[in-house]
């Protein structure tokens, strides 16, 4: 099992835990805005579940069937956390309205609260945590899953103020509002996330900063060469893939050009993880100057 699998293992164990204390939380006072809370927290095992299939899938090796790998599964997968989070929202707006309808007082709200903040506490770090590795091993399941544990952190933080409110003002009305608000929050998160993930099951390129990094990588190595063109990337999951046209002298032997295409594959896998490059060599005729790499 490797690093990124055992982060995804030990978020579904982190969800159970925070999920405990919510429920205790809303079981104590009956709060509708706590109820939005713990029932998020069903939502956060959910999809820490789903994170750990698609990242042990996703690491699977190609076969003959997904010569390419299996690393979309990730993005599948954040697309699942998106769906889940909108029914959520609307679990929680149902449950709003009829505490609207029908507002009832708190029982032990102190011990609800601390409870609660307790979990939102533990759920901050761990998404601290998701986020942080998420990010350095590419991995778009667990970025997701942070995401969205922040976005279990923001509303945790609206909601304890809400709650506090109701037990200052009395007004527990108060509470399904707070409720119905957390649930439309959960709605643009969850949109923004399915949004994200869709880009990647669309072959989207990399972002600028590292699409400059390549090109720098190919203008430094292919010395010999006489430019790079048509170069195109597209990201699946931790994988990017890195497509481009070189172009050599006539004369240039099969085994010279060999050696310049073997140098840059070096330079870009030195720099940058899980790459997969596919190199065509042309003469010098095939050279464009519109938009081509220059080799220095």
């Amino acid at each position: 099992m490797n690093f990124v699998t055992k982060l995804a293992s030990a978020s579904i164990a982190v969800g159970l835990v925070v999920l405990g204390l919510k429920t205790a939380a809303y079981l104590l006072t009956g709060s509708v805005a706590l109820y939005s809370d713990a029932l998020e927290s069903v939502i956060n095992v959910a999809t820490a579940i789903a994170a750990f299939l698609a990242v042990r899938l996703s690491a699977m090796p190609p076969d003959a069937n997904h010569p390419y790998g299996h690393q979309k599964i990730e993005y599948l997968s954040a697309v699942i956390e998106g769906v889940l989070i909108v029914v959520a929202a609307l679990a929680i707006l149902r449950k709003a309205y009829f505490g609207l309808i029908d507002p009832q007082p708190f029982s032990a709200p102190i011990p609800g609260l601390a409870l609660n903040i307790l979990a939102s506490v533990l759920n901050g770090i761990w998404c601290f945590v998701l986020l942080r590795f998420g990010r350095r091993h590419r991995s778009p399941a667990l970025v997701a899953d942070a995401k969205h544990l922040l976005t279990d952190v923001i509303t945790s933080v609206g909601v304890v103020i809400g709650v506090i409110l109701v037990v200052l003002t009395g007004w527990t009305a108060l509470d399904s509002i707070v409720a119905a608000l957390v649930a439309l929050n959960i709605l643009w998160w969850g949109w923004a996330l399915m949004r994200e993930s869709v880009g990647g099951l669309m072959d989207e390129a990399v972002s600028n900063e590292i699409l400059s990094d390549i090109r720098l990588a190919i203008s430094r190595e292919a010395a010999g060469a006489i430019e790079a063109h048509d170069l195109r990337t597209r990201t699946a999951g931790r994988t990017i893939f890195v497509e481009f046209h070189l172009v050599v002298p006539a004369n240039m032997s099969v085994a010279e050009a060999h050696d310049i295409c073997d140098r840059v594959e070096a330079a870009l896998k030195a720099e940058m993880n899980h790459l997969v490059i596919t190199i065509h060599v042309e003469p010098e005729e095939k050279a464009k100057l519109a938009d081509a790499v220059p080799v220095i």
